[in-house]
């Protein structure tokens, strides 16, 4: 299972005037100051995400909200997919839909598209669409088994010779009636997840030529005898077979009968075949017929693309023109050779094998000049781009990637640790081109590691790993259309996949934070070109750290810049070496957008070696545009902290009864885990909770107007938005878990609010203390349960049975005894002042 950029030809819109309104292709760099891609990143680094629409379960209250939401987060674009209710991970339903007529690509369905559309432009967004129903691959009901991806199939009898005439019944060709397809399905008739029986590969045959050879281990090319001609279509062959033992061979094709999934059964239905020119037109030329007729003004601007997931079919073995196709590239006819692939040895096993990798070999030709080429020019024309994750299907990256406008790649978030997934081939391929901006499907999670209880300060490492590899462009996997009233959270699911990057998410607002900083690493990792590795480049002496550095460097003709990453979750000190002299560095954090120049580094031979301190998890831009100034400053590269004050003492702690918090405020004698609570409107709480206390600072603190006052928060589970004196200082979401504080918006008595969201983990925990209301069924990998049907109390809007209950989702992954998840502000909470 399976995010936008440019390959060729991206042209890169900047909205702020301030940035030049530079226009550059992918192929090119952006010609302007680095500075202002970091302080105020451009429309191009706005990351965009994967909008899953589940099922029937799709309004247009929902679409409204989710694209408003997502445009005050920071993103600007959606790629919608279409995809069944639920994912276990194979397509499945949730019975009783409240909206069983949204199927899609169908009436229904496109009204709503239309209204995303509407809601889309009006918010300056841009939006595209899956070609198809479900993300895996390219087809639909529309394609018929003749345009279906085919399989080559055969029969054999054997028969003596030397006795005349002879009428010989030759077997039609079977094969397996079970779809040969890559991954099983959920069959609801049997209960079973199964490769299914598809009746068309019965029903469906076409015959390819009927070849009789000598029945001995080893032929030549001309003992092979076409017999086509001589075979009726009841498959009576009239033949008078020479002296001798003789093989008759009836090669046919069939469907595949692989289909596109995990998409709503009635919207789920054949794979094109991607090597026949009329299949892969028949198909475009319906998704984009589709697009105009229901989209109409909105294709080509607003709607400005179609995605293609990666292939997660199995690889074709015939298609109705191979034999054209196949003498036109390699130069001689296959059919001599065709009993190859029934066992047989043609001129030699050699020769054999090389018409084996010649069939192969016109199979990758095809999927490049039919396939992606079509599809690129069509889109086109039609004013649309093309996104693709290229990888995954028989063809070679280096001959599809200059189709694709928009190339992609993925990474997952294994074990909380950076899992790319055929990225490398991807970024190999757009390096050599010379292709600048490469986007990822972001943070795909497995349900071990998605489940409710990711945090932005998690995601960071794998994000930052992801940007050092070459991605700078994030398409966040995934963002879950949420089709209901806000009471019903934390709402609709993909199912078993995540990361849960949801408006429903406790986090939601605060992560705007992390947004933005998505924002400026994009942005910079966009300038510029890319500096290939080397340990002459870039070096890191670690020493006895656990740390892992990781970087990648960008320069243009003017500046480099390095992007260094501590990626693993530990802290200490490294010595970067960087290949660069004469040059001032200076450090930007893309967490505070402070910048600043580096005051000690040290220049040996070739390169400028700086003494580098990191906390876990993060990372700096170090930049080089300056030459050295004749005096070098003293000052240390990080301060020391000195502690002013300690807000020790009673803590003032309001919860949201909502969602099953205490009714008043209850008083925190000292700061602790919320899990380790007695009472379980605590104990089990998930959203915000709202920290105060008051403070007094002396005038010597505050006279001072030139300090570096912070907001040291301690230990913070997961996230916290800061106020002083009834004014936001900022969010507070990964390491070094401090905010600035300006001097001048102290006084002497001070107001503090800090307001702490942690998962929706415990929350879902804390439900499984209470009788059941809603019915599951397990999902088929191991990772939780899916909802059976929606239950009776939330079609008719009724209070639910199981009033102690407050969460509603469609996917399960908790029961009674699963481990809370730690939460809330568990300090020390101080205010510092950092020296240099």
């Amino acid at each position: 299972m399976k995010l936008p950029i440019t390959a060729l030809l991206l042209f890169l819109l900047f909205t702020n005037p301030s940035n030049a309104q530079v226009v550059a292709s992918s192929s090119k760099t952006l010609a302007v100051n680095p500075e202002k891609l970091f302080t105020n990143p451009p429309e191009s680094a706005k990351p965009g995400v994967l909008w899953m629409w589940m099922g029937a379960n799709v309004t247009e209250k929902g679409i409204t909200k989710d694209l408003e939401a997502l445009k005050d987060e920071g993103f600007n674009s959606t790629t919608m997919l279409g995809l069944a209710d639920i994912t276990t991970p194979w397509a499945n339903q949730i019975a009783k839909d409240p909206t069983p007529d949204v199927i899609a690509w169908t009436e229904p369905w496109w009204k709503l598209v239309q209204h995303a559309a509407r809601e889309s432009k009006r918010l300056n967004m841009t939006m595209g669409l899956f070609n198809g129903a479900g993300y895996a691959t390219s087809g639909g009901v529309w394609i018929t088994p003749e345009l279906s991806m085919q399989e080559l199939c055969f029969s054999k009898k054997n028969v003596s010779g030397g006795k005349g005439v002879q009428v010989i019944d030759l077997d039609r060709p079977t094969v397996n009636l079970k779809s040969n397809e890559r991954f099983p399905v959920y069959d609801p008739q049997s209960g079973k997840v199964e490769i299914p029986d598809v009746p068309e590969r019965k029903s469906y045959y076409r015959d390819i030529v009927v070849l009789a050879m000598p029945a001995k281990d080893v032929v030549t090319k001309l003992e092979v005898i076409d017999l086509s001609t001589k075979m009726d279509a009841s498959g009576k062959l009239t033949w008078e077979p020479p002296t001798g033992d003789w093989t008759i061979y009836r090669f046919g094709h069939t469907t595949m009968g692989a289909k596109v999934q995990p998409a709503q059964w009635q919207a789920t239905g054949f794979e094109c075949d991607k090597m026949s020119q009329e299949a892969v037109d028949f198909h475009i030329d319906h998704i984009v017929g589709e697009l105009k007729s229901h989209l109409g003004e909105f294709v080509g601007n607003t709607v400005d693309h179609v995605y293609f997931d990666s292939a997660e079919e199995n690889d074709p073995t015939w298609t109705p023109k191979m034999r054209e196709q196949f003498s036109l590239r390699r130069g001689y006819d296959l059919y001599p050779y065709l009993a190859a692939f029934a066992g047989r040895i043609i001129e030699g096993r050699e020769q054999t094998s090389r018409f084996k990798d010649d069939f192969y070999e016109t199979i990758q030709d095809l999927y490049h000049e039919v396939y992606f080429a079509t599809i690129a020019k069509k889109l086109k024309a039609a004013n649309l781009k093309f996104f693709c994750e290229p990888y995954g299907g028989p063809w070679r990256s280096d001959d599809v990637l200059p189709n694709v406008t928009n190339v992609m790649g993925e990474f997952w978030t294994h074990d909380g640790v950076y899992a790319p997934y055929e990225l490398e081939p991807v970024i190999t391929s757009l390096r050599r081109y010379g292709q600048n901006i490469l986007a990822a499907e972001a943070f795909t999670g497995l349900p071990q590691d998605s489940k409710w209880t990711e945090t932005p300060a998690w995601l960071k490492s794998i994000g930052d790993e992801a940007f050092c590899v070459g991605v700078n462009k994030i398409m966040i996997h995934r963002f879950v259309h949420q089709p209901w009233d806000d009471k019903y959270q934390p709402g609709n699911s993909m199912g078993q996949w995540g990361t849960h990057f949801d408006r429903t998410q406790t986090w939601w607002k605060p992560a705007k934070a992390f947004v933005s900083y998505l924002q400026r690493c994009d942005g910079v990792l966009q300038w510029g070109h890319y500096v290939p590795k080397s340990i002459e480049d870039f070096s890191a002496a670690i020493g006895s750290s656990n740390m892992v550095i990781k970087d990648i460097h960008r320069k243009d003709d003017n500046a480099d810049i390095y992007f260094v990453a501590n990626v693993s979750r530990y802290s200490g000190q490294v010595n970067c070496s960087f290949n660069i002299t004469s040059m001032q560095p200076e450090l930007w954090d893309p967490v505070s957008g402070e910048m600043r120049e580096i005051a000690q580094f040290k220049q040996e031979g070739k390169h400028t070696v700086i003494n580098l301190r990191f906390v876990n998890s993060q990372s700096f831009f170090i930049v080089f545009r300056k030459k050295v100034a004749a005096v070098v400053s003293k000052r240390p590269n990080f301060p020391s902290d000195k502690s002013l004050l300690e807000l020790n003492g009673p803590w003032k702690v309001k919860f949201d009864s909502k969602w099953g918090g205490p009714q008043s405020p209850v008083t925190f004698a000292a700061l602790t885990d919320w899990t380790d609570n007695t009472n379980k409107g605590i104990k089990y709480y998930s959203g915000t909770a709202v920290y105060s206390k008051s403070f007094n600072l002396p005038d010597s603190i505050l006279k001072k107007t030139n300090r570096n006052l912070y907001l040291d928060l301690g230990i913070v589970n997961c996230i916290a938005k800061v106020f002083v004196n009834d004014k936001e200082v900022g969010v507070v979401w990964t390491a070094p878990w401090r905010i600035k504080v300006p001097v001048s918006q102290l006084k002497t008595v001070n107001q503090l609010k800090i307001e702490v969201s942690n998962v929706w983990a415990n929350r879902l925990i804390g439900d499984e203390q209470e009788p059941a209301d809603c019915e599951w069924l397990p999902g088929h990998q191991k990772g939780g349960e899916y909802l059976k049907e929606f239950p009776d109390w939330f079609l008719q809007n009724n209070p639910r049975p199981s009033s102690g209950r407050f969460c509603f989702t469609t996917w399960k992954y908790f029961d009674k005894k699963s481990e809370l998840v730690a939460s809330g502000l568990l300090g020390p909470v101080r205010l510092v002042e950092e020296r240099y």
